[in-house]
């Protein structure tokens, strides 16, 4: 297998363990249907992340079968009509701990080769 065959499994894992993270840690701040979540994330970001119905919607299936959301139809407050909210599970906020200790360590591998402290000697 070419490093071009690898790399394309390697960074879509990447980006879904980026996405599943940024979802998890905006239903931290309570429960939420995926058009606000979308929004959230984008808002948050100034707009650099902006999230497509094809990604958002299947990593909310995703965490839903793995435990990690749970996922509920509700009539809107001021609104008639029904939304599915998700909501963060224990197992959620357990394994957002993980994401986010792995962020951070990568984060932190990133930024050393891109921005190296000289070392004195």
């Amino acid at each position: 297998m070419s490093s071009m065959t690898k790399q394309a499994p390697q960074r879509a894992n990447l980006l879904q363990g980026t996405l599943d993270m940024l979802i998890l840690r905006t239903l931290l701040y309570g429960p939420a249907h995926g058009h606000q979540i979308g929004k959230h994330i984008q808002r948050s970001t100034n707009d650099f992340l902006q999230m497509q119905h094809g990604s958002l919607y299947p990593a909310l299936h995703r965490l839903e079968r793995r435990g990690w959301v749970t996922a509920k139809w509700e009539t809107a407050p001021d609104r008639n009509r029904e939304f599915k909210y998700y909501r963060l599970t224990d197992n959620g906020r357990k394994q957002l701990v993980v994401e986010e200790s792995q962020w951070k360590r990568m984060a932190q591998a990133v930024a050393r080769i891109m921005w190296p402290t000289v070392e004195e000697s």
